[in-house]
């Protein structure tokens, strides 16, 4: 599935019928739940059946596309079984009970409810709140895909516009060229990673960077009156600064992600829980802004797009252990320094990507000691997989 984004150039009148058609939506996902709440022994195929009941009591519920009615009412049932499901696997912790929402964002559409012009340049929503014809802004192209490829539309409010977001049933397949490198990653705070080369990557830090210009415009929005329209002004300045600071973590998780898979055959990173390691205080803010799960996201993806191999390993002990050895050198937090009794001195986190790699390879049954190549860059333009494959049928026979 790809989705690609659209900014939706209309009147001021056309905004104020999607901002409708959004509150719309939230209310018939917040009444799909509310009617599962009260009526807990309701199979969930059932709660389908409230949106033709909500279209016929609540007129300006009916003008709202049947299938649009449908998407909103799946984001209910997909709560629901997304909370039985954790209480079925013994989640530790919350198992993330169904809540009502207050600041929905966003309206989506399935087939129906809205059209494409020929050049597929313009969006029309033609459902009873009839939006209107809408340009689309952006720098791809729809041609490349056939009408029914499209299977959902995504019409999102951010600070800064609106936007339209295509849901195409494609795969993305990239050819890629084999290096016969592996590597391991451990992310961190002072640097955003260093592999298991000892190479680092620099900590961006957007939102430090940013904190000081957030912290003025958050000041002009407390000092405006409640419910003015320079508050409103104020509000949406704030908004669009928080919006440009998360694109620009996004656009760096991004890039970064796509050069480490491009560039390896092989790539091991830790599986951190970053939900529980926030619940430190005094690194929350750090840890939030490095944004390793969107790092970590993004390598799973491309490691499928250009058909490389990701492993995500367990992070216990990766930086207590030595690389070399394998004894256990317990360390505080603020020792950047790995020394060890065989005479191992390396920094903290090479010693720890060392660590990540091994697991990583270990985990998936992969020898790099293979008769006649002794070290990885031995491989020379050697495929990766044919290596594995070499390995694995000598082991078995």
């Amino acid at each position: 599935m790809r989705v690609l984004e659209f900014k939706l150039k209309g009147k001021a009148e056309q905004y104020r019928i999607i901002d409708d058609m959004i509150r719309t939506a939230q209310f018939v996902r917040n009444k799909t739940l509310r009617h599962w709440v009260d009526n807990q022994g309701i199979k969930l195929v059932d709660l389908y059946k409230q949106c033709a009941v909500m279209a016929k009591e609540f007129e300006w519920a009916g003008k709202l596309n049947s299938m649009a009615r449908q998407a909103s009412a799946e984001r209910a049932i997909f709560a629901i079984q997304r909370f039985f499901a954790n209480c079925k696997a013994k989640k530790p912790g919350k198992k993330g009970y169904p809540q009502f929402k207050k600041h929905t964002r966003s309206v989506e559409y399935k087939t129906s409810g809205w059209e494409l012009s020929l050049d597929k340049r313009y969006l029309t929503l033609k459902d009873g709140f009839a939006a209107g014809k809408f340009k689309l802004i952006g720098s791809r192209d729809l041609h490349f895909y056939a009408p029914d490829e499209i299977k959902r539309i995504r019409i999102v409010r951010r600070a800064d516009g609106y936007y339209a977001q295509f849901c195409i049933n494609v795969e993305r397949k990239e050819e890629s060229i084999s290096t016969g490198k592996v590597i391991g990653i451990d992310v961190g705070l002072n640097h955003f990673y260093t592999d298991s080369d000892g190479k680092t990557v620099a900590n961006p830090r957007y939102l430090r960077k940013s904190e000081k210009a957030l912290k003025r415009l958050q000041k002009r929005v407390s000092r405006k009156k409640k419910g003015s329209g320079n508050r409103k002004k104020a509000i949406n300045k704030l908004g669009r600064k928080h919006l440009k600071v998360t694109r620009q973590r996004k656009d760096f998780a991004i890039k970064t992600a796509l050069c480490v898979v491009k560039s390896n055959d092989f790539v091991a990173y830790e599986d951190l829980q970053v939900r529980n390691m926030v619940k430190n205080h005094k690194l929350a803010k750090s840890i939030s802004d490095a944004a390793w799960s969107q790092f970590a996201q993004w390598l799973e993806y491309f490691g499928k797009v250009y058909g490389k191999t990701i492993s995500a390993v367990a992070p216990q002990y990766t930086s207590q252990e030595c690389s070399n050895c394998g004894n256990l050198v317990k360390k505080t937090l603020s020792t950047r320094t790995h020394i060890c009794g065989c005479g191992t001195i390396l920094d903290r986190d090479h010693n720890a990507a060392k660590n990540i790699l091994a697991k990583g390879l270990k985990q998936s049954k992969i020898n790099l000691n293979t008769a006649g190549h002794a070290e990885i860059h031995a491989w020379g333009q050697t495929d990766l997989y044919s290596m594995v494959a070499t390995s694995t049928s000598k082991s078995t026979g």
